[in-house]
């Protein structure tokens, strides 16, 4: 038997509920409990055996490696605030890989900000920072689809790597980062599509609710073991801040000209390649490259509902989610807040248990100790770990929000969606 005391309290909780469980309107509570405990364990199941498989990039190169070639593709409309920091700490990660040849390509995208005087500033000062030749946005293009496909399409080198200018490189980012493709090859042949979940930083409460579950969800959902021994274009992922591609597979393919129209590069894209017969993985970018998405709650509310019913695809998968959420994930709270409440005021509840009671504490224990683990290995906001609930009921919201959005066809990357 297991010397782990959180294990024994949690059995001893479950069993000393289970003989409560009773018929009727107190009866289906209960029922409902155990089911969102099981959809609790599962999501905690899942996500250790996806984080012993989510790798880090290798710290030591491979004896024989020779460096690459790659250019680092920045679409930019009006970031002003970001564009030189993302562009310095890429040309920092260069200079500390000097067996390869890396270009800063960047897309100014009709900005009308300080951007063009900061890129002319930096192309001046640094002959790998050059600026992409910039078309028209074409009828029914998405802003930084069509700046991705013009960089891509004038790039020269073998490795792309597309990512945004709110994100900055550690020096080691880009040699550790070809350290980790050398070393990933899956069942499927070499990799062809490779992408890093960064650090993803926050600074408000508002982003602290929303941003940590994209790991939540990755880690939750994501069969990372059928990613690695099929092509099977469901079960795989990527992040849109860090994609790298090899050149002559993404001309293959067809470019981000297939996804002309798309919010969400990180689903579109690496289903296109698998369809193609190419293979993608993911890695823990945490400790190589970082990212603040957003500023507050409003603008994070914005950045999420222009592509997160995008990223299920389907209204049946919209259904299931808000059911596991805010039946499996966010019922026990409430369950345990009326019967905390109930007693407070000397009252008993008949709607709910004992046996209601004891489920639903057992189902947020294994939540919390699921955010505690994923807020531990990705560096975020301990503040998040409690947020669990109101963070699922806001990212339940937000989903349904952007599909009126997309049904609407209000979305935009930037204003920029032609």
């Amino acid at each position: 038997m297991s010397s782990n005391p959180g294990v024994f309290f949690l059995t001893g909780m479950i069993q000393a509920a289970a003989p409560a469980v009773e018929t009727g309107a107190s009866g289906w509570v209960t029922w409902w409990m155990v089911g969102a405990l099981v959809v609790s364990a599962i999501a905690l199941l899942i996500s250790i055996r996806n984080l012993s498989r989510f790798r880090r990039a290798p710290v030591v190169n491979d004896s024989d490696d020779e460096g690459w070639s790659v250019t680092v593709c920045i679409p930019a409309r009006n970031e002003a605030v970001n564009l030189e920091a993302c562009v310095q700490s890429a040309l920092e990660s260069a200079d500390a890989d000097p067996a390869s040849s890396t270009t800063v390509m960047v897309y100014d995208d009709g900005s009308d900000d300080a951007t063009p005087t900061i890129l002319a500033r930096l192309m001046e000062s640094d002959p790998r920072v050059i600026r992409a030749e910039v078309n028209p946005l074409p009828t029914g293009w998405n802003g930084k689809q069509h700046a991705c496909d013009r960089m891509g399409r004038q790039g020269q080198t073998d490795w792309l790597l597309f990512t945004d200018a709110d994100v900055r490189f550690a020096a080691d980012c880009l040699r550790r980062t070809r350290a980790a493709v050398r070393a990933q090859r899956t069942a499927n042949g070499d990799i062809a599509l490779f992408s890093a979940f960064p650090h993803e930083r926050t600074g408000t409460v508002g982003e602290t609710l929303v941003v940590p579950l994209i790991h939540f969800i990755l880690m939750s959902y994501l069969p990372i073991g059928r990613m690695r021994s099929s092509l099977d274009p469901a079960a795989s992922a990527a992040c849109g801040q860090f994609i790298l591609a090899r050149r002559d597979a993404w001309l293959q393919v067809g470019g981000h000209a297939v996804i002309r129209n798309s919010m969400h590069d990180g689903v579109r894209l690496p289903r296109l390649f698998r369809r193609a017969g190419h293979a993608t993985d993911i890695f823990d970018g945490t400790d190589i490259v970082e990212c603040r998405m957003y500023h507050g709650f409003a603008e994070t509310w914005r950045g999420f509902a222009k592509n997160a019913y995008e990223g299920l695809g389907n209204i049946f998968l919209l259904v299931l989610l808000t059911v596991l959420h805010l039946g499996g994930h966010v019922a026990p709270w409430i369950i345990l807040g009326v019967v905390a409440v109930s007693s407070s005021l000397g009252a008993e509840f008949s709607g709910v248990s004992m046996a209601a009671a004891g489920f639903a504490s057992a189902a947020i224990i294994v939540q919390l100790t699921l955010r505690v683990l994923l807020a531990a290995r990705f560096q975020q906001a301990w503040s998040g770990v409690l947020l669990h609930p109101v963070a699922l009921t806001v990212f339940t919201l937000l989903q349904w929000w952007s599909l009126v959005l997309h049904v609407t066809g209000r979305r935009s990357w930037r204003g920029r969606l032609g």
